[in-house]
């Protein structure tokens, strides 16, 4: 960096009163273009404005500058080009999640990953029987992994025992070695392969939307989920005469009745059961019979007051229960 000394201020000064100077020019003024030879002798400097002094240094600095903030952009161009690359690449890395947001990509991968299955298959459907296309599928997919020795594990929606086709799908299941059971309300659809890749519900529409997990930890932990509801469900027994025993009607009644006084309408309330609405208003008009209710704000309050939703797994039935005085 140039600086001005003392001797070349004092230089600078004498130049522009005395119009020129000669003799030893301080280095400092040269340097800064503050002064210039005279036209008639190249002895003498005159003095030059500050002004044109600094357009004459600033100029290549600014053309260097602007030279360098143009090679910058293209780097930048350069790098956000490839950056999702990258990025894509990390994410899987790191923790591979990923989106599908295909109907036919889902149902290809889903089915590619599924055939692939070598030792377990555990699948969780919640609601209540699946439509019988989806089961004629499902059940050539499962008796060919059952003819491979892949251990299957499914549960249902005790909603499912109601569901003629499902019943008859879960017999021939059954018959070729796989397990099936029935729980008052499924948490969510998943399926688990190998205990190395999971599916479950992506974001928004949930039949166009599914994510693929592959992360240890997250396959673990849905692995984990699905052992806890399995534990609690009721093993399913297709040549019984009823599938409906007592304390299946309670659990699904008890699952109804948490849902409506967590404040579910009867409409989500269903959809969420894999039942008709129609279903779930006959219990809770049941209940409500045999409490006494005349609202469903007395309902829920009584529902409290008797605590008949906090009982050994919440199995009491409403029958059992005495009415308020």
């Amino acid at each position: 960096m140039v600086e001005l000394c003392d001797r070349g201020l004092k230089a600078y000064e004498s130049a522009i009163y005395e119009g020129s100077i000669s003799g030893d020019i301080p280095r400092c003024l040269l340097e800064l273009d503050l002064l210039r030879p005279a036209p008639e002798s190249a002895e003498n400097f005159l003095a030059v404005s500050p002004d044109v002094a600094y357009a004459k240094t600033a100029r290549p600095i600014e053309r260097r500058i602007k030279n360098h903030q143009e090679a910058l952009a293209d780097a930048l161009l350069a790098i956000d080009g490839i950056r999702p690359i990258y990025d894509k690449a990390h994410r899987q890395r790191l923790a591979p999640v990923e989106p599908l947001d295909d109907p036919a990509v889902i149902a290809s991968v889903l089915e590619q990953e599924v055939q692939s299955c070598r030792e377990e298959l555990l699948t969780a459907q919640p609601g209540g029987g699946r439509s019988p296309q989806m089961l004629e599928q499902a059940l050539r997919r499962d008796q060919e992994l059952n003819e491979r020795g892949v251990s299957q594990r499914t549960l249902y929606g005790h909603t499912a025992r109601n569901h003629g086709p499902t019943m008859a799908y879960i017999e021939r299941v059954t018959e070729a070695g796989g397990q099936v059971r029935t729980l008052d309300e499924v948490f969510d659809r998943v399926i688990i392969c190998d205990r190395r890749i999971a599916f479950v519900p992506g974001e928004g529409d949930r039949s166009t939307s599914a994510l693929t997990v592959q992360h240890p930890g997250l396959v673990n932990y849905l692995a984990t989920m699905f052992e806890y509801m399995w534990a609690r469900g009721r093993p399913v027994d297709p040549k019984a005469v009823s599938q409906r025993s007592p304390r299946i009607s309670n659990e699904t009644r008890t699952a109804v009745l948490r849902l409506m006084v967590d404040g579910f309408t009867d409409e989500a309330i269903a959809k969420r059961l894999g039942m008709s609405v129609r279903t779930v208003a006959t219990h809770i008009k049941k209940t409500a019979d045999a409490l006494g209710s005349r609202s469903r704000p007395q309902l829920a309050y009584l529902i409290g007051m008797t605590g008949l939703l906090s009982g050994p797994g919440n199995s009491a039935s409403p029958a059992d229960v005495r009415k308020p005085l």
